[in-house]
């Protein structure tokens, strides 16, 4: 057949477009929730997909031009011309939905959130499928949205390659060779396309966040209140608010408010106050840096903190208050970072950065992190300067030597790293900066009694990394190669807890597993808790992983945030998924903490253990259906797998 017949068109009127993606809905839905970008988390994604297919309509009987698929086709590649033109216009959305927002371009519809459907106080995903799905799901994270498109038409549409070069091209793919040359690059799973852990038609619902949404609520009240107030006031007589009116003005003459942003005003600590206090945390930190007596250069950053302008790019993590200083604060730094001006306050609930270029104050930066009851491992060091890739750290004065070491390079040893004279470290790689994790810096910091591990997450407070049970978590420079060897196949699932106010995390090997059907060690998994606490106290998260060999990173079988699972409050976990064996046969495999004593699982798997904690049940045929996991403790009490 020639290219010419196969480039024919055929018309597809509104009726067979309608037809086609009724009778094909759970299809189509699956195949935009597939492509559409992971980023956008579970539940937006699911909404996507829904709202991406219902959108997918033409107004109007088309000729073709607008994705409708060729009239004359080979027989392998046969389908309906309905179908295939309503499939083109999803996948089209759906890959729009990827591109990044630009200030100078309007958005498409496809990248702003979906008018319909809507889910008030529900947060909806579909069910979790097992390690080989959660893995896939990983990979297919990693690629770029026209390659999950061409793997997805491939594995779960069952198109050949020309083929699916034509259908990515319909759907506005410049480069179709490429994507599907970037496909190749994971291995063929295509059978787990069709997994519950990608239908987003079969759906389970949580709620919301109760309690922010209670706030939320609150907060809309008072906002609702001050208008209502505010424009009573606007339509007094004499303009509102008059020059003998109550209120000061929008810049305070408030004495106190204003002795806080007086640079004269600012706490400055003796050097060696740390040495003879009872407490090393951020109150006895030093004021230093080449800046200290810059009062134009601090009087600015004390005016921006109480009252940022438009232009000033603020941010705080979560449960930071982002408000004026209540009193004069404590200076920690000041002096020129790369190519910045940056100030470092601390006023004992939050340490505040101010930064602004060196050749003027267009661009400044103000951030906000909560640091109450610090300590002297989780005050050893504060983030001073960040570029695009590259991160530096304003050490405690107790730190008595720096080094990096790269997580994932466990039997690598550290290399020194340089400070000035001020505390200030050489640039290091942050993990924060885009890459394909294939190396992760870490900050070790050694002061009178140990020496610490601290990571950038992407704020101003690093996380400190621990490992161990939940009672005595040790530094991970005491804790040996073996807690090392398990953090190099953790420390790529650390993005999951960035931009949430972590204050440490932790990782504990509560059990290990003979696999069925191998022998010696190289058939032994580890189940692992890594728990991120925050320096808020709520929103912590725990993630239950399999580190099965010889697999590079460990596959999160559940997650759950707002549980004390996996801390010091409850040191004990349940958890489960599915393994398959290299012969092909499919294991249901769980363990427990040394706490449990006796597993159990039903539903589409039957089986149970008593007097041990680790459970391997076969799995008849192709697994899919649900299960229910549970397990009792030393006392009787349930207890029930993390979800």
């Amino acid at each position: 057949m020639s290219t010419q017949e196969l480039a024919t068109p055929c018309p597809v009127d509104v009726d067979q477009a309608e037809a086609a993606l009724v009778e094909h809905y759970p299809r189509l839905v699956r195949i935009a929730y597939l492509v559409l970008p992971p980023a956008l988390g579970r539940n937006r994604r699911v909404l996507t997909a829904h709202s991406v297919v219902q959108r997918s309509l033409p107004r109007r009987r088309t000729t073709g031009d607008d994705g409708a698929m060729p009239g004359q086709r080979r027989p392998e590649d046969a389908v309906d011309p309905g179908y295939a033109y309503v499939r083109v216009r999803v996948l089209r959305q759906a890959l729009e939905a990827a591109l990044p927002l630009k200030r100078k371009a309007w958005p498409k519809r496809a990248q702003l959130p979906p008018l319909l459907p809507q889910v008030w106080g529900l947060r909806l995903f579909p069910r979790a499928g097992g390690a080989d799905e959660l893995a896939l799901d990983q990979r297919l994270s990693a690629l770029s949205g026209p390659a999950r498109a061409a793997y997805v038409l491939r594995g779960l549409e069952r198109q050949g390659d020309a083929e699916v070069r034509r259908v990515l091209a319909a759907a506005g793919v410049e480069d179709p060779k490429a994507a599907l040359a970037e496909a190749d690059s994971i291995e063929t799973m295509h059978a787990l396309l069709e997994s519950p852990e990608f239908d987003p038609c079969s759906l389970q619902a949580r709620p919301t966040d109760l309690m922010r949404r209670r706030q939320h609520g609150k907060a809309a009240l008072a906002a609702l209140a001050a208008a209502v107030v505010c424009g009573a006031l606007l339509g007094l007589p004499g303009g509102g608010w008059g020059p003998d009116g109550a209120a000061a003005p929008s810049y305070a003459r408030n004495p106190v408010s204003e002795a806080a942003l007086d640079p004269v005003n600012l706490r400055r600590v003796a050097p060696a106050a740390w040495q003879r206090s009872a407490r090393t945390d951020f109150s006895v930190w030093p004021a230093r840096g080449g800046l200290v007596d810059d009062r134009a250069l601090l009087r600015r950053a004390l005016a921006v903190w109480a009252r940022p302008g438009a232009t000033v790019q603020a941010s705080a993590t979560p449960g930071t208050p982002p408000g004026p200083p209540m009193g004069p604060p404590q200076l920690l730094f000041a002096g020129e970072v790369d190519q910045a001006r940056v100030v470092l306050f601390h006023d004992g609930l939050r340490a505040v950065r101010y930064a602004e270029p060196k050749d003027g104050t267009a661009g400044a930066v103000l951030d906000f992190a909560r640091t109450d009851g610090a300590d002297t491992a989780s005050a050893a060091a504060l983030v001073v300067g960040r570029t695009h890739a590259n991160v530096r750290y304003l050490t405690a004065p107790w730190v008595r030597e720096v080094s990096a070491r790269d997580l994932l390079q466990p039997l690598a040893g550290a290399r020194p790293v340089e400070r000035d004279a001020h505390g200030v470290t050489s640039p290091l790689l942050s993990p924060v900066a885009p890459s394909q994790c294939r190396e992760w810096d870490v900050l070790e910091v050694r002061d009178g009694s140990a020496t610490r591990t601290l990571t950038d997450l992407g704020e101003l407070a690093p996380a400190r990394l621990t490992s161990g049970p939940p009672s005595t978590p040790a530094d991970l420079t005491g804790a040996g190669v073996t807690a090392r060897a398990e953090w190099a196949r953790t420390a790529c699932l650390l993005p999951m807890v960035r931009a949430k106010g972590v204050r440490s995390v932790n990782s504990w090997r509560f059990a290990e597993q003979e696999l069925p059907g191998a022998t010696g060690t190289a058939g032994t998994a580890a189940w692992l808790c890594t728990r991120a606490e925050t320096w808020r106290g709520t929103g912590g998260m725990a993630l239950a992983q399999f580190q099965a060999p010889p697999a590079r990173a460990g596959a999160v079988v559940a997650k759950a945030e707002e549980s004390p699972v996996c801390g010091a409050r409850e040191p004990r976990v349940l958890a489960g998924g599915l393994w398959q064996a290299p012969g092909g046969q499919w294991y249901m495999l769980a363990a427990g903490s040394p706490q449990v004593t006796s597993v159990a699982v039903s539903g589409g798997v039957t089986g149970g253990v008593d007097g041990g904690r680790l459970l391997a049940v076969p799995v008849p045929g192709k697994p899919g259906k649900q299960v229910e996991l549970t397990g009792r403790l030393e006392d009787g009490t349930k207890i029930s797998s993390l979800r």
